[in-house]
């Protein structure tokens, strides 16, 4: 005696060798022997090969017209014997009987199967949406199909131009356009990306990265929205000085200006004026919003994502030719560069020079700061004055002896229609205008920390005791600057910490409520929030200088590189800010000269493939 029996969702055909109440020995046509339960024999069958009756029993399952068999079963739960019955006439053989089991189940959209052996007809509305499905996976199967020739081709087909950003940032892997692009991808054994590359979704990999990265941090634009039109205040006193500001050529939110004056008592006047965005912009404001959700200007070589938009900014950027709003700090300061007193105010500074490095640098440089034979130029006498005086704070700082020489890099991105072209210009860290400028700031910063503190202001604090710098709202030493106190205040138009300790530097000035309490849950928000923003607009820009020192390499159709070793493989490239490791290098000391072959560049993952060529 033979069986037909279902198991594991499939349809087998075996003889019997045992039978017990409520199992049977079997055995298939191959000679395999397994134990099966009763309950999930369908049939007993004779006078047939097991080989025989599965496959007529298969070709007469493809001959029904599942339709018709749906037509035919109507709205009750029924046996597949029952159906057959109907189907085949009532004396249905047992090869028929198994034909109608195997296509009730393999019709699932129209029956529902209720047990083992029974099924229900698919109300009419579900069969109509299922039957739609259907036919829209296969025309999408279709559809993926077509793509992923194209894909393979080295194609990118026109649907995908409309969507490339989501496919690069944001894919649907549910959609049937990443679907597609998986599949090419896996077949040309590619990541998804490196296909799109190789299709031409890719053809400008600065602009990828950047667009990459607006829409991790900036996923509804960089547009800012409407706010009302700003204007500078005009009922605060006119500093009776000439400040001047010390900036890289491309810097247009101009922070921070310096003022010099000799005073009667043969002491000096040293004025420190922060532009004062706090005093056109309401708390709650959309430009108020617009600093809590971007924190910081973003910078990159050749670009910048500014923190305020520009007619922002040119209200109350420190540019020449005008007395601007300020928040100012003036010391007074002997001729030994002790410094005396100071005061704060809030007033309108006139601006009377926007000095920038490129111009200034050949004329006040390492060689020639404080040298009497150096170059006359206008503002000379006040620049060596305050690189004086800072060389003094710094080294009441602790800083000044045994620095370590390092060198800065400065990037221009020359464009024009077609092309951009690179320069990476070195600069040396703690340069006369750079020391000038740092000291400053540093000593502003600590002092109106201080005042915060002293005042019992809440205000947000940089401190490092022991590790990393954290940002907090408790006043604490910052170790490696070498202060007791130190918060942010002189960036205001860049970084969003600054703005909120210049907002309660004005209230305390101003004898106000500040607009922020001690423990305020918004100061820890800001806090958490500008920590975790800082540091991936930071990551951005390191990543884009990466790129721009390959693409100088390339440029400038380098073949071998000098090097100096940091540790092990790990090596800094000479003339850029540029470490990478190099595969084979063998063991040398830290700060070992080394040239290196330059093999292959891979703009997208940002590798150096080097080979060592001469020690």
């Amino acid at each position: 005696m033979n069986v037909f029996y279902e198991e594991d969702g499939h349809f087998r055909v075996a003889t019997i060798k045992d039978e017990q109440q409520a199992s049977l020995m079997v055995e298939d046509a191959r000679g395999k022997r397994s134990k099966i339960k009763t309950a999930n024999v369908l049939l007993r069958f004779e006078r047939m090969g097991l080989d025989e009756f599965l496959g007529a029993a298969q070709a007469e399952a493809d001959g029904i017209d599942v339709d018709f068999l749906w037509e035919c079963c109507g709205s009750d739960e029924f046996a597949f014997q029952d159906i057959a019955a109907e189907y085949f006439g009532a004396k249905a053989t047992p090869q028929q009987q198994a034909a109608a089991a195997i296509r009730l189940h393999g019709a699932p959209m129209y029956f529902y199967r209720k047990g083992r052996g029974r099924y229900k007809a698919a109300p009419e509305e579900n069969l109509k949406a299922a039957k739609a499905g259907a036919e829209r996976k296969a025309r999408e199967a279709e559809q993926m199909a077509i793509w992923q020739a194209e894909l393979q081709a080295g194609t990118l087909p026109d649907a995908f131009q409309p969507i490339i950003n989501k496919l690069l940032f944001r894919p649907d892997k549910n959609g049937i356009e990443w679907k597609a692009l998986a599949a090419a991808a896996d077949a040309a054994q590619l990541s998804p990306l490196r296909l799109l590359q190789k299709v031409g979704a890719i053809p400008d990999i600065e602009r990828y990265f950047f667009d990459e990265f607006q829409h991790e941090n900036f996923p509804k634009g960089l547009d800012f929205p409407e706010f009302p039109e700003l204007g500078r205040p005009d009922d605060l006193p006119v500093a009776d000085v000439a400040a001047f500001s010390i900036d890289d050529a491309t810097t247009t939110e101009i922070d921070d200006a310096f003022s010099l004056q000799k005073l009667g008592n043969g002491n000096w006047q040293v004025g420190i004026h922060i532009a004062a965005p706090v005093l056109g912009i309401a708390p709650g404001s959309p430009l108020d919003q617009v600093i809590a959700e971007r924190l910081s200007t973003v910078y990159m070589p050749g670009n910048k994502i500014t923190m305020l938009p520009d007619a922002a900014v040119e209200v109350f950027t420190l540019q020449e030719g005008a007395a601007r709003p300020a928040l100012s700090m003036y010391l007074e300061v002997n001729a030994g560069f002790e410094i005396l007193s100071h005061r704060s105010c809030i007033e309108l500074v006139p601006i009377v020079a926007n000095l920038r490095h490129d111009q200034i640098e050949p004329l006040f440089n390492e060689e020639t700061a404080g040298r009497a034979d150096a170059p006359d130029f206008q503002w000379k006498d006040e620049l060596t004055w305050l690189w004086r005086f800072a060389g003094e704070l710094e080294g009441r700082r602790g800083k000044a002896e045994n620095q370590i020489q390092r060198l800065d890099y400065s990037f221009y991105i020359d464009r024009d229609a077609e092309t951009a072209r690179v320069r990476i210009v070195p600069r040396k860290r703690g340069a006369p205008m750079d020391k000038l400028v740092a000291e400053l700031m540093i000593l502003v910063n600590s002092q109106w920390g201080k005042d915060l503190r002293d005042a019992q202001v809440a205000g947000i604090y940089r401190a490092q005791v022991a590790g990393r710098v954290r940002m907090t709202t408790q006043p604490g030493q910052h170790i490696g600057l070498g202060v007791e106190c130190y918060a942010w205040s002189s960036s205001p138009l860049r970084r969003a910490v600054d703005f909120v300790n210049q907002t309660q530097l004005v209230a305390l000035l101003k004898n106000e409520k500040p607009r922020f309490a001690k423990n305020d849950a918004e100061l820890f928000t800001i806090i958490s929030s500008f920590d975790t923003a800082y540091a991936a607009y930071a990551d951005f820009q390191d990543k884009m200088e990466r790129y721009w020192c390959l693409r100088y390499i390339a440029q400038e159709g380098l073949k071998e590189l000098s090097a100096s070793v940091i540790k092990e493989n790990l090596v800094r490239i000479d003339g850029m800010p540029l470490v990478i490791r190099v595969g084979g290098l063998p063991e040398l000391p830290a700060g070992t000269n080394v040239k290196l072959q330059v093999m292959a560049i891979d703009y997208l993952d940002l590798q150096l493939d080097t080979r060592l060529a001469t020690l």
